[in-house]
């Protein structure tokens, strides 16, 4: 039934409205419109202001309150007469507001004081960051929000223009359903700030300093879409995103076709679109299930896309295609001639889409530029949540140390560093064979790492795929020799791992003996 109370709700006549904004964008046009319609203008300090300089008539808050504003503006609205107008409740509370003196108010135009924006900015200090920590803002846009049977509230100038289009088409009224609206908008604005302070704060120790985890975590996500259901059937599901997406980054797609998205769509498109940004020449990433099954670049995208594809084109039947350039139309062709499910673009060519266009069940999602890295990772736990660091952490060739006797050629160094930076991505134990700027096998997720060794090169045996010669990255260190014995059986040259084993002199004596090129990072790279 509440659902339906906001659609009940008779037309409010907006006649007198409170304008009191920290961000005047749009401030003017919309006391002007709102004055063109004979509605009453109440403002405060700079807004006031702005709004006279702008020839508008307006009546200063202390007019009404009888009390002036004290303490360089802290308090001016917080007062009965106010607040009463703010929460009255038409008939039932007139007689109350007779005796005061009390005015209904109709329309409050409110934002807050930029906490967020002054924190964010670098060298602010704490007393900056308290002195934008605003009162009555809140106080007033909670009293309007919660009464939004006989009050409207906006608190953003986006929600400016609609407003003033319902009230020009409908006689200075704006509808039940519309106020609900502008409450939850209203309640949201205020459930972001006041978690903006509290992370801010609670990440600030005594002496100063600041935690890169706060005491208190806050989330703060918008919902983009519903989901048809989540990892299985049973399972419902939704997709949020960051309250400030961060540019480049999976949130701020474009779906340009095709099916709905769902839960593992969207999961395994975030596996593969990360994987491929890191790469500077034209790529291709497919990925099964959070796995990447094959990576390649190379010089245009329609040989990237069949270089990966060979290294598993069974795991690849079904799989997410992610590439790095605006997408063409021959590679478009190349991988339509495949049963995928999820493409994903910076761009999409009008000649690519037409023949997208073919094949409408393809999702295909367009993700604008951006350098932008996600700076935390999260798992929900029983009761709890992990939070760390995303692994955006890389490994330059200076940093690589020689620990064979055998040294990589510049070659070969390519070649690992290709390996490399696929294995960040892999599910550990992870093990990448590759060569040529393509990856030749994978072995992901087993328990132990010899396993993923023996079935990494298994993969490309099934794929027909020569590793003679090739490179090999491993995402933590060997246990014990037997690994590294795997890989030079299956016809590894070179490899790049961590190193950090107590049994590492064990592990490099073995590449010794079998003529293999080993080099430390001196990181690794797990991903569970």
């Amino acid at each position: 039934m509440a659902a339906m109370i906001p659609a009940d709700l008779p037309r409010l006549p907006i006649r007198r409205a409170l304008l009191s904004v920290s961000d005047k964008t749009g401030l003017v046009e919309l006391g002007r419109a709102l004055a063109g319609r004979g509605v009453e203008l109440l403002s405060t300090g700079g807004s006031a202001a702005t709004l006279r300089e702008a020839g508008l008539a307006v009546s200063d808050v202390a007019e009404v309150t009888g009390f002036p504003e004290i303490m360089g503006g802290r308090v001016k609205t917080l007062h009965p007469r106010i607040h009463g107008g703010l929460l009255q409740r038409g008939a039932a509370d007139a007689a109350v507001m007779a005796e005061h003196g009390i005015a209904a108010i109709d329309l409050l135009v409110a934002n807050l004081y930029p906490f967020e924006a002054t924190v964010a900015r670098t060298g602010s200090t704490l007393a900056e960051a308290i002195e934008e920590i605003d009162i009555g803002g809140p106080a007033m846009v909670r009293a309007a929000a919660k009464n939004f049977a006989y009050v409207a509230v906006l608190t953003d100038p986006g929600q400016y223009a609609a407003t003033l289009d319902e009230l020009a088409n409908n006689d200075g009224t704006l509808s039940g359903a519309s106020r609900w609206r502008l409450a939850v908008e209203a309640f949201n604005r205020i459930s972001n700030y006041d978690a903006a302070i509290s992370d801010h704060l609670s990440s600030l120790a005594a002496d100063g300093s600041r935690s890169a985890f706060p005491a208190q975590a806050n989330g703060r996500f918008v919902k983009l879409m519903d989901l048809r259901y989540g990892e299985n059937p049973h399972q419902q599901a939704a997709f949020y995103r960051d309250l400030w997406p961060v540019p480049g980054t999976l949130a701020t797609f474009r779906q340009l076709q095709g099916k709905e998205l769902s839960y593992n769509n969207l999961a395994d498109a975030d596996a593969a679109w990360e994987c491929v940004r890191q790469f500077e020449r034209p790529a291709c990433v497919i990925v099964k299930h959070a796995n990447p099954c094959g990576v390649a670049e190379a010089g245009d995208l329609a040989a990237a896309y069949a270089l990966a594809f060979a290294t598993d084109p069974a795991s690849s039947f079904g799989g997410i295609i992610a590439v790095n350039r605006e997408l063409d139309e021959a590679a478009a062709r190349a991988m339509t001639a495949q049963f995928l499910e999820v493409l994903i673009a910076p761009a999409v060519s009008a000649a690519a889409r037409a023949v997208l266009a073919r094949k409408g069940n393809v999702r295909v999602l367009e993700i604008p530029p951006g350098d932008g890295l996600n700076n935390r990772d999260v798992k929900r736990v029983g009761s709890g949540l992990l939070m760390q660091d995303a692994d955006v952490r890389t490994v330059g060739r200076g940093q690589l140390k020689v620990v064979t006797r055998r040294q990589p050629t510049p070659a070969q160094l390519d070649d690992l560093m290709f390996a490399w930076r696929v294995a960040r991505f892999v599910k550990s134990n992870a093990i990448v064979y590759a060569g040529g700027g393509r990856t030749l096998g994978i072995g992901a997720g087993q328990m132990s790492r010899v396993d993923s060794a023996r079935i990494a090169a298994l993969k490309a045996h099934g794929a027909g795929l020569d590793l003679a010669g090739c490179a090999v990255a491993s995402d933590a260190f060997f246990p014990f020799r037997d690994g590294l014995d795997v890989l030079a059986e299956a016809g590894a040259a070179c490899v790049i791992q961590p190193g950090g084993s107590i049994r590492d002199d064990e592990v490099i004596a073995a590449a010794d003996e079998r003529g293999i090129a080993m080099v430390f990072t001196g990181m690794r790279h797990f991903r569970h």
